[in-house]
Protein backbone atom coordinates (compact mmCIF):
# COMPACT_ATOMS: atom_id res chain seq x y z
CA UNK A 1 0.00 0.00 0.00
CA UNK A 2 1.34 3.41 -0.99
CA UNK A 3 -0.25 6.67 0.13
CA UNK A 4 0.93 9.79 -1.66
CA UNK A 5 1.53 13.09 0.12
CA UNK A 6 1.53 15.64 -2.68
CA UNK A 7 3.62 18.79 -2.35
CA UNK A 8 0.68 21.14 -2.81
CA UNK A 9 -1.21 19.50 0.08
CA UNK A 10 1.44 20.39 2.67
CA UNK A 11 1.18 23.11 5.25
CA UNK A 12 2.84 26.39 4.27
CA UNK A 13 4.01 29.53 6.02
CA UNK A 14 5.98 32.49 4.66
CA UNK A 15 7.63 34.58 7.37
CA UNK A 16 9.56 36.78 4.94
CA UNK A 17 13.01 35.51 5.92
CA UNK A 18 11.70 31.91 5.99
CA UNK A 19 9.50 30.20 3.41
CA UNK A 20 8.60 26.80 4.82
CA UNK A 21 6.49 23.80 3.85
CA UNK A 22 5.35 21.17 6.37
CA UNK A 23 4.71 17.57 5.31
CA UNK A 24 3.34 16.85 8.79
CA UNK A 25 1.67 19.02 11.44
CA UNK A 26 4.13 21.61 12.72
CA UNK A 27 3.96 25.02 14.43
CA UNK A 28 0.72 26.74 13.34
CA UNK A 29 -0.10 24.04 10.77
CA UNK A 30 -2.22 21.30 12.31
CA UNK A 31 -3.94 18.40 10.59
CA UNK A 32 -4.89 15.46 12.83
CA UNK A 33 -4.48 13.16 9.84
CA UNK A 34 -0.89 14.33 9.28
CA UNK A 35 0.92 13.81 12.57
CA UNK A 36 3.84 11.84 11.15
CA UNK A 37 4.52 8.35 9.87
CA UNK A 38 5.88 5.68 12.23
CA UNK A 39 8.84 7.34 14.05
CA UNK A 40 9.07 10.06 11.40
CA UNK A 41 7.51 13.17 12.94
CA UNK A 42 8.65 16.18 10.88
CA UNK A 43 9.76 16.88 7.32
CA UNK A 44 10.04 20.61 6.73
CA UNK A 45 11.28 22.06 3.46
CA UNK A 46 12.82 25.43 4.28
CA UNK A 47 14.10 28.33 2.20
CA UNK A 48 16.05 30.75 4.40
CA UNK A 49 17.00 34.24 3.17
CA UNK A 50 20.65 35.41 3.16
CA UNK A 51 22.09 36.07 6.67
CA UNK A 52 18.74 35.13 8.27
CA UNK A 53 18.00 32.07 10.35
CA UNK A 54 16.74 30.43 13.50
CA UNK A 55 18.06 32.17 16.62
CA UNK A 56 19.12 30.23 19.67
CA UNK A 57 16.31 27.94 20.81
CA UNK A 58 15.92 24.62 22.57
CA UNK A 59 14.81 21.06 21.87
CA UNK A 60 14.62 17.90 23.90
CA UNK A 61 13.98 14.20 23.24
CA UNK A 62 14.12 14.44 19.43
CA UNK A 63 16.49 13.18 16.72
CA UNK A 64 16.98 16.08 14.28
CA UNK A 65 18.51 15.59 10.84
CA UNK A 66 19.37 18.43 8.48
CA UNK A 67 19.88 17.79 4.75
CA UNK A 68 21.01 20.82 2.74
CA UNK A 69 20.05 20.94 -0.94
CA UNK A 70 21.43 24.33 -1.96
CA UNK A 71 23.51 26.96 -0.20
CA UNK A 72 25.10 26.56 3.23
CA UNK A 73 23.74 26.52 6.77
CA UNK A 74 25.76 27.64 9.79
CA UNK A 75 25.23 25.72 13.03
CA UNK A 76 26.14 26.55 16.64
CA UNK A 77 25.07 24.83 19.86
CA UNK A 78 25.70 24.86 23.59
CA UNK A 79 27.62 21.57 23.65
CA UNK A 80 30.55 23.05 21.76
CA UNK A 81 29.75 22.46 18.10
CA UNK A 82 30.08 25.05 15.36
CA UNK A 83 30.03 24.14 11.69
CA UNK A 84 28.76 24.93 8.20
CA UNK A 85 26.56 22.32 6.50
CA UNK A 86 26.67 22.15 2.71
CA UNK A 87 25.01 20.01 0.03
CA UNK A 88 26.09 16.39 0.31
CA UNK A 89 26.46 16.63 4.09
CA UNK A 90 24.12 15.31 6.77
CA UNK A 91 23.83 16.76 10.26
CA UNK A 92 22.41 14.71 13.13
CA UNK A 93 21.58 16.34 16.45
CA UNK A 94 20.19 14.30 19.33
CA UNK A 95 18.43 16.75 21.63
CA UNK A 96 18.10 14.27 24.49
CA UNK A 97 17.81 15.95 27.90
CA UNK A 98 18.03 19.34 26.21
CA UNK A 99 20.11 21.27 23.70
CA UNK A 100 20.26 24.91 22.63
CA UNK A 101 21.24 25.70 19.05
CA UNK A 102 21.01 28.22 16.23
CA UNK A 103 20.95 27.72 12.45
CA UNK A 104 21.69 30.61 10.07
CA UNK A 105 22.15 31.04 6.35
CA UNK A 106 25.92 31.26 5.92
CA UNK A 107 25.65 33.38 2.76
CA UNK A 108 25.11 37.12 2.45
CA UNK A 109 23.72 36.81 -1.07
CA UNK A 110 22.07 33.41 -1.65
CA UNK A 111 19.18 31.60 0.00
CA UNK A 112 19.75 28.21 1.62
CA UNK A 113 17.35 25.38 0.77
CA UNK A 114 17.15 22.47 3.17
CA UNK A 115 15.10 19.63 4.57
CA UNK A 116 14.76 19.45 8.34
CA UNK A 117 13.72 16.05 9.63
CA UNK A 118 12.67 15.02 13.13
CA UNK A 119 12.53 11.43 14.34
CA UNK A 120 11.08 10.34 17.67
CA UNK A 121 13.89 8.65 19.65
CA UNK A 122 13.49 5.11 20.95
CA UNK A 123 14.16 6.33 24.48
CA UNK A 124 14.01 9.62 26.33
CA UNK A 125 16.62 11.30 28.49
CA UNK A 126 19.63 10.62 26.27
CA UNK A 127 22.74 12.77 26.49
CA UNK A 128 22.71 15.48 23.81
CA UNK A 129 25.09 14.74 20.92
CA UNK A 130 25.99 15.89 17.41
CA UNK A 131 27.39 14.45 14.19
CA UNK A 132 28.03 15.81 10.71
CA UNK A 133 29.37 13.85 7.75
CA UNK A 134 29.80 14.29 4.02
CA UNK A 135 28.23 11.63 1.80
CA UNK A 136 28.12 13.43 -1.58
CA UNK A 137 25.48 11.20 -3.22
CA UNK A 138 25.74 13.28 -6.40
CA UNK A 139 29.26 11.90 -6.99
CA UNK A 140 27.92 8.37 -7.47
CA UNK A 141 24.44 8.64 -9.00
CA UNK A 142 22.25 5.58 -9.20
CA UNK A 143 23.23 4.39 -5.71
CA UNK A 144 21.41 4.35 -2.38
CA UNK A 145 23.73 5.90 0.21
CA UNK A 146 23.07 4.97 3.83
CA UNK A 147 23.38 8.32 5.62
CA UNK A 148 21.76 7.60 9.02
CA UNK A 149 21.20 4.37 10.95
CA UNK A 150 20.68 3.16 14.50
CA UNK A 151 23.97 1.27 14.47
CA UNK A 152 25.93 3.88 12.53
CA UNK A 153 27.13 1.22 10.10
CA UNK A 154 28.84 1.98 6.78
CA UNK A 155 29.87 5.39 8.08
CA UNK A 156 26.31 6.63 8.57
CA UNK A 157 25.49 9.08 11.33
CA UNK A 158 23.96 7.35 14.34
CA UNK A 159 20.30 7.94 15.18
CA UNK A 160 18.62 6.67 18.33
CA UNK A 161 15.75 4.99 16.53
CA UNK A 162 15.23 1.87 14.41
CA UNK A 163 15.47 3.62 11.05
CA UNK A 164 17.77 3.46 8.04
CA UNK A 165 17.87 6.67 6.02
CA UNK A 166 19.19 6.58 2.47
CA UNK A 167 19.93 9.43 0.07
CA UNK A 168 20.19 9.01 -3.68
CA UNK A 169 20.74 11.02 -6.81
CA UNK A 170 19.48 9.48 -10.05
CA UNK A 171 20.01 10.47 -13.63
CA UNK A 172 16.94 10.31 -15.84
CA UNK A 173 16.30 6.66 -16.67
CA UNK A 174 18.20 5.27 -13.66
CA UNK A 175 16.35 2.53 -11.77
CA UNK A 176 17.07 1.23 -8.29
CA UNK A 177 15.23 -1.00 -5.81
CA UNK A 178 15.15 -1.51 -2.06
CA UNK A 179 13.75 -4.57 -0.29
CA UNK A 180 11.59 -4.15 2.79
CA UNK A 181 11.71 -6.86 5.44
CA UNK A 182 8.44 -8.08 7.00
CA UNK A 183 6.84 -5.52 9.32
CA UNK A 184 9.01 -2.73 7.89
CA UNK A 185 7.66 0.46 6.33
CA UNK A 186 9.15 3.18 4.15
CA UNK A 187 8.77 6.83 3.38
CA UNK A 188 10.04 8.43 0.17
CA UNK A 189 10.64 12.18 -0.01
CA UNK A 190 11.51 13.63 -3.41
CA UNK A 191 13.91 16.53 -2.96
CA UNK A 192 14.00 17.46 -6.63
CA UNK A 193 13.16 16.05 -10.03
CA UNK A 194 10.59 13.33 -10.69
CA UNK A 195 10.42 9.59 -10.11
CA UNK A 196 8.20 6.61 -10.70
CA UNK A 197 7.62 4.69 -7.44
CA UNK A 198 6.16 1.20 -7.91
CA UNK A 199 4.17 2.56 -10.84
CA UNK A 200 3.15 5.87 -9.21
CA UNK A 201 4.44 9.25 -10.31
CA UNK A 202 6.05 11.58 -7.76
CA UNK A 203 7.33 15.07 -8.48
CA UNK A 204 9.54 17.51 -6.62
CA UNK A 205 8.63 17.77 -2.89
CA UNK A 206 6.11 14.91 -3.07
CA UNK A 207 6.26 12.21 -0.40
CA UNK A 208 4.86 8.70 -0.05
CA UNK A 209 4.11 6.36 2.86
CA UNK A 210 4.73 2.69 2.05
CA UNK A 211 3.42 -0.28 4.02
CA UNK A 212 2.78 -3.96 3.25
CA UNK A 213 5.17 -3.91 0.30
CA UNK A 214 8.20 -6.17 -0.12
CA UNK A 215 10.03 -4.11 -2.73
CA UNK A 216 10.40 -0.41 -3.41
CA UNK A 217 11.30 0.24 -7.05
CA UNK A 218 12.26 3.75 -8.07
CA UNK A 219 12.92 4.97 -11.60
CA UNK A 220 13.90 8.55 -12.37
CA UNK A 221 11.71 10.10 -15.04
CA UNK A 222 13.86 13.24 -14.71
CA UNK A 223 17.18 13.81 -12.97
CA UNK A 224 16.17 13.39 -9.33
CA UNK A 225 17.31 13.42 -5.71
CA UNK A 226 15.33 11.75 -2.93
CA UNK A 227 15.46 10.38 0.61
CA UNK A 228 14.25 6.90 1.53
CA UNK A 229 13.39 6.07 5.16
CA UNK A 230 13.24 2.37 6.10
CA UNK A 231 11.21 2.35 9.33
CA UNK A 232 10.06 -0.11 11.97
Amino acid sequence: MIILRKAEERGHANHGWLDTYHTFSFANYYDPKQMGFRALRVINEDYVSPTAGFGTHGHRDMEIITYVLEGALEHKDNIGNGSVIQPGEVQRMSAGTGILHSEFNHSETEAVHLLQIWLLPDKQGLSPSYEQRNFSPAKTPGTLHLVAAKDGREGAVTVHQDVDLYAAVLNAGDRISHSLKPQRHAWIQVARGAINLNGLSLDTSDGAAISNETEVVIEATQDAEFLLFDLA
